[in-house]
């Protein structure tokens, strides 16, 4: 078996499905099921609080006890039968069960999907974990662009069957044969085991944390509300999947120079350089709604998310022990990508049905406060570097 094709087969096929369901899933509940903006806000974050229920806890449990095959299984199947119960849904309530059964499923197969490359990558048996994430964004930007043309051609009710479709496709992968070794259950060792609580003893760890949560935060409007305001701005329907895929054009380059861009900055300077590029792109949206601007803003994904990201995990590999870890992913996962994120899309639901672009606006609330601390943050590594410089060498 060729792993490195299996890998990135697996990539491939699930960030097809996140393509649709990230930046359409709001806008299709919108269009098709006739609930309104703040609804639609208040039911997908329910579905992000669940799903940092099911990534801090659920995931780490059940990756202790079953295989790495079977927790794809098992999340793959818990997804498709949670998308099959969105057809004879439409009310507000149906929605809402239907959409947080869907997030105690749908995005642990992203955690999943890294554990089974990490131990093959541990195992030698994958030689280049960059190779096949890579084709993870080319599956996300790939079907952005195809479904755009059918959205044009047949409305948004084909968002739901496109991606009910895209999850047949990954059940159906992932019963076919993998690695052996994702199908060996793991061998834990219970004295091993790291409290949460630990974690926070660690020097900066939730100064980042803070910082990092209120980056993550700052896209809760773009997630849930881009589509739609593209929509509201009059940009072309069959542009509209091109223009939300230039934040991840602009991601993976990123990605793919920051080892050598960035290499000499600290952490503390990423995460400055995010929070400004952040608080520049929601300004933009706000004084030019237009789709040009939209466009160009776009560009700053790569500052608002990716140097946000990259920062974070620069701070876990030179600070965190490697048994903390997956406990430190666990809580970023939980309280940045989903839970603040949750917060702020209510918050931007309600001020998008005010005025669109105070949706935009108001995600400064997270990113100004980001930036000063920090700014606090890179003024106490610059004065322990400077410390660490300045004090004698022992004999």
């Amino acid at each position: 078996m060729n792993t490195q094709r299996w890998m990135s087969t697996q990539f491939f096929s699930f960030f097809l499905t996140w393509g649709i369901f990230l930046p359409y899933w709001s806008g299709w509940m919108i269009y098709t099921k006739g609930i309104s903006v703040s609804e639609a806000s208040l039911i997908m974050s329910c579905g992000l609080v669940a799903r940092g229920l099911s990534t801090l806890f659920a995931f780490p449990y059940l990756l202790e006890k079953v295989s790495s095959k079977a927790l794809l299984q098992i999340s793959g199947i818990g997804t498709l039968v949670s998308i099959l119960c969105y057809i004879p849904v439409d009310s507000f309530t149906g929605l809402l069960i239907v959409t947080i059964v869907l997030h105690l499923f749908y995005p642990t197969l992203m955690p999943a999907l890294d554990s089974a490359a990490s131990v093959l990558v541990q195992n030698k048996q994958l030689q280049h974990y960059g190779r096949s994430r890579q084709w993870g964004s080319i599956g996300f930007v790939s079907i952005g662009i195809v479904l755009t043309i059918f959205t044009g051609m047949m409305g948004d009710e084909v968002i739901l069957w496109a991606l009910l479709l895209g999850m047949i496709g990954f059940v159906a992968l992932s019963f076919m044969n993998a690695p052996r070794i994702l199908s060996e259950k793991p061998k834990t060792n219970p004295k091993q085991k790291i409290s949460l609580a630990q974690l926070f003893r660690i020097k900066n760890f939730g100064l980042v944390l803070i910082i990092v949560i209120l980056l993550q935060a700052a896209h809760a409007t773009y997630y849930n509300y881009g589509y739609v305001f593209l929509q509201d701005i009059h940009a072309p329907v069959y542009l509209i999947g091109l223009i939300i895929n230039i934040a991840v054009i602009a991601e993976i380059l990123f990605f793919a120079t920051a080892d050598k861009a960035f290499r000499k900055f600290s952490v503390g300077s990423l995460l400055l350089l995010s929070a400004l590029g952040s608080t520049v792109r929601w300004i933009l949206v706000f004084i030019f709604p237009n789709v040009i601007v939209f466009s160009i803003a776009q560009t700053l994904h790569a500052f608002s998310f990716a140097m946000g990201h990259y920062a974070f995990m620069k701070y876990l590999i030179a600070h965190i022990p490697h048994a903390q870890i997956p406990k430190a992913q666990g809580i970023y996962s939980a309280l940045a990508l989903s839970w603040s994120t949750s917060v702020f899309t209510i918050i931007g639901g309600y001020l998008y049905e005010v005025q669109p672009q105070y949706a935009f606006l108001g995600m400064i609330l997270c990113s100004v406060p980001a930036m000063i601390i920090a700014a606090v943050y890179q003024k106490l590594e610059n004065k322990e570097k400077g410390n660490s410089l300045t004090q004698p060498k022992q004999a």
